[in-house]
């Protein structure tokens, strides 16, 4: 059995049984101990702490089990379940009953084969003592009892809730695979603690401040805009200066106060710069120093179970050396594990990891150089091969002519690079005038035309197909850019020389082009293209906490469609119903709601949803669902922005500044290092090799920072938060 392990992402240090120990005559090892060997190491390379059983049926299971065919699979009708909403009642594109819960139950079946297939692969007892296992199967449960009940309402015309869509973000939270959304809500869960300190002294200033607003405003007789008695009840002061904290009201709230005199103006002030600023940040710094502590301490859990791992899959590999010593793992060995774990690594990649593990030539290593094989697995070393440019075939003289060659230079000269950097900005200057401007207008020719002639000079200086490799991410956005940009101008002209142009579809499709061009200005300067790099590394970890805003918009988004479906109601511009003017609902007449035109700001379907509760992240404005309902409908309201902006979005700004200060505090890692020197070693090798056979040689190999990238999940700034840490894989 694989080592005991919590089911929850934490292993324990207790070692499990390990196959393959060595004896006197170190026998040949078998498939299984390759495919048991494979797994460990593929789980340290990619994070995984997964109980399971070692018998050969349940790691032929495990291998299933982590392919990636299911896990897109799962992924998808995880997907489908959750855009259910958009046909449900309330609907964007209604269906009827029997369609939606008919997929709902396909969805449920490939979520019961999963789980089953997963309750193969680890012992039984394990199974059921794994909270997620057990999460799941009773939202499999509580969703099938839904539907009945559900399906049962609807066939007798009663009126029904499905209580169960609250459920369905769960299950990408507890599944197998969602592993880094698990610990993006454990870190709100270790914040939380403290949070609620901090939480409940600034509800004692809330309370504080709205009982002096209502000794020193509620006498006075102030009215507000509308003409409503202006701080006179207690329970509408406490809402009002909470809102205030959002500055969603500011500075309404406070006008009428401030009409009357000046000195008003000081409370306000007061109140803004203790509870708006200095509570804010207070937050914040709670919520950062909770999540480095944490994180700190995870790191270090997650650094030892990846290197238990490794030690569990040495165990099965492992020889003894003739003469005694310590175990090892051969060459042999070695690269048999590496083509199961990863079988489509070239040989000279496999090659050059194993001259960095085996740095002494001994032809095996042991165990401290097996441990590090998973960062260095994690590393990604790009090929780029030599090839001479075509037209240096096609026509040798022309190319290297004497003008040819000046070209050449001018073209990778700085000075290049700072004159398309000018004209970039000039361009930026004729975006933002008048486009009816004929001169204005043909400009754009010539700045299309301009951009034309820089690629095709890098393409007639650099070799095509090094251009356009797959790591030139700049090179590919200026091309698709400068293209779509003039194929877009020229359908546009085109059109409009017919004189029957009325959309402007195409025309606003030109301008976006246009402006996304400007951002090429970006990667000319070295500090923006250190921070867009350092977003593009922690894009993945990003992902996930969108991943968490989703799940938590999701689920009030579902409870805000029962609570409020059909309150609000929004009309076309063009529409003439009477009802348009008070947002469809009599009790919005004359309110600021309806008269700001905020009636498409509702929850009768999931986008329009969405789209509020996004806009309520950034303000809380909600008074017109209050006024349609009950004053209580604001706890729903205020409960989403505690949720949303003071837990997750300061435990999401945490997290970016984490990032930001490891990747500009900590250097390379040695592994880098030493993988960097031996490509350099092995360099000189190659241009020897390369006049022997230049049709098979081993081609140009650099290694450099802007060509190492870790894989894209969570687990990327191990190796980084770990140096910065000093929790070193092997201690």
């Amino acid at each position: 059995m694989s080592e005991p392990e919590k089911s929850e992402d934490i292993p324990e240090e207790s070692a499990g049984k390990e196959k393959g120990s060595p004896n006197g005559g170190n026998p040949a090892k078998s498939e299984e101990d390759f495919n048991l060997a494979a797994i460990y190491v593929s789980d340290a390379q990619y994070n995984r702490n997964i109980y399971f059983d070692t018998s050969p049926q349940a790691v032929r299971l495990y291998m299933r089990y982590n392919h990636w065919i299911p896990k897109v699979l799962l992924y998808f009708f995880i997907l489908v379940d959750l855009s259910l909403a958009l046909f449900e009642d309330p609907a964007i594109f209604p269906l009827p009953i029997w369609a939606t819960m008919l997929v709902e139950l396909l969805c449920l079946l490939v979520f019961t084969l999963r789980l089953g297939h997963y309750a193969q692969v680890i012992p039984r007892d394990k199974f059921w003592k794994d909270p997620k296992n057990i999460c799941i199967i009773v939202i499999l449960l509580l969703t099938l009892v839904d539907m009945i009940i559900y399906g049962a309402l609807k066939a007798t015309n009663c009126y029904g809730v499905r209580w169960s869509r609250v459920l369905r973000p769960l299950l990408l939270v507890n599944v197998t695979e969602g592993r880094q959304l698990r610990r993006a809500f454990r870190s709100i869960r270790n914040a939380l603690p403290q949070i609620f300190y901090v939480f409940l002294l600034f509800m004692f200033s809330l309370l504080i401040f709205s009982l002096m607003a209502l000794k020193l405003l509620g006498k006075r007789g102030l009215k507000t805009i509308d003409g409503s008695p202006y701080f006179t009840n207690y329970l509408q002061i406490l809402f009002d200066l909470y809102v205030l904290v959002t500055t969603a009201n500011s500075p309404d709230v406070m006008m009428p106060a401030y009409n009357n005199s000046y000195v008003f103006a000081i409370f306000f002030i007061l109140y803004i710069l203790i509870n708006t600023y200095i509570f804010m940040s207070v937050f914040l710094a709670v919520v950062y120093n909770n999540y480095k502590k944490y994180l700190k301490e995870e790191v270090r859990q997650l650094v030892r179970a990846k290197r238990h791992k490794m030690v569990q899959a040495f165990g099965v590999l492992q020889e003894q050396r003739e003469g005694g010593g310590e175990p090892v793992v051969t060459h042999h060995n070695w690269n048999q594990l590496i083509r199961l774990v990863q079988p489509d690594i070239r040989n000279a990649h496999r090659e050059l990891l194993w001259s960095v593990a085996d740095d002494n030539n001994q032809g095996c290593i042991g165990k401290v150089a097996f441990v590090q094989m998973a960062d260095l697995l994690n590393i990604e070393v790009i090929t780029l091969k030599s090839r001479p440019h075509p037209l240096h075939g096609l026509c040798p003289a022309l190319y290297l002519s004497a003008p040819s060659r000046l070209l050449c230079r001018l073209v990778q000269h700085r000075a290049f690079v700072i004159v398309y950097d000018l004209i970039i900005l000039v361009n930026a200057v004729f975006i933002g005038l008048d486009e009816e401007n004929p001169l204005i207008a043909n400009s754009e020719w010539a700045f299309l035309a301009l951009y034309l002639l820089e690629i095709l000079l890098k393409l007639y200086v650099f070799e095509p197909r090094a251009f356009f490799s797959r790591h030139s991410f700049w090179n590919w956005f200026d091309t698709i850019i400068v293209v779509s940009a003039l194929l877009a101008t020229i359908v546009n002209s085109a059109v409009m020389s017919t004189g029957n142009y009325t959309s402007r579809q195409i025309l606003d499709i030109v301008f976006i082009l246009r402006v996304l061009r400007l951002i090429r200005v970006v990667d000319s300067i070295k500090r923006f293209r250190t921070i867009i790099n350092t977003l593009i590394r922690i894009g993945p970890a990003i992902l996930t906490f969108g991943q968490l805003i989703i799940v938590v918009y999701y689920i009030f988004a579902m409870v805000g469609m029962e609570l409020f479906k059909g309150k609000v109601k929004f009309y076309a511009e063009d529409s003439s119903d009477p009802e348009k003017a008070f947002c469809g609902n009599p009790l919005l007449n004359g309110s600021d709601f309806a008269q700001l035109n905020y009636c498409k700001n509702n929850f009768n379907n999931v986008v329009s949803s969405f789209v509020l509760l996004l806009e309520l992240t950034v303000v809380n404005q909600c008074s017109g669902f209050a006024t349609v309902t009950h004053a209580s409908a604001r706890l729903f309201f205020i409960v989403f922005h505690i949720m949303v902006v003071i837990v997750i979005i300061n435990i999401f700004v945490a997290f970016v500044l984490e990032a930001f200060f490891v990747e500009y505090s900590v250097e390379k890692s040695d592994l880098q290092t030493s993988l960097e020197r031996k490509i350099e070693e092995l360099e000189l090798a190659v241009a020897v090799n390369s006049n022997l056979n230049q049709h098979k040689r081993l081609c140009h190999l650099k290694c450099s920072a802007a060509l190492l990238k870790c894989l894209p999940s969570l687990f990327t700034l191990l190796l980084s938060v770990s140096k910065f840490y000093n929790l070193s894989p092997n201690s």
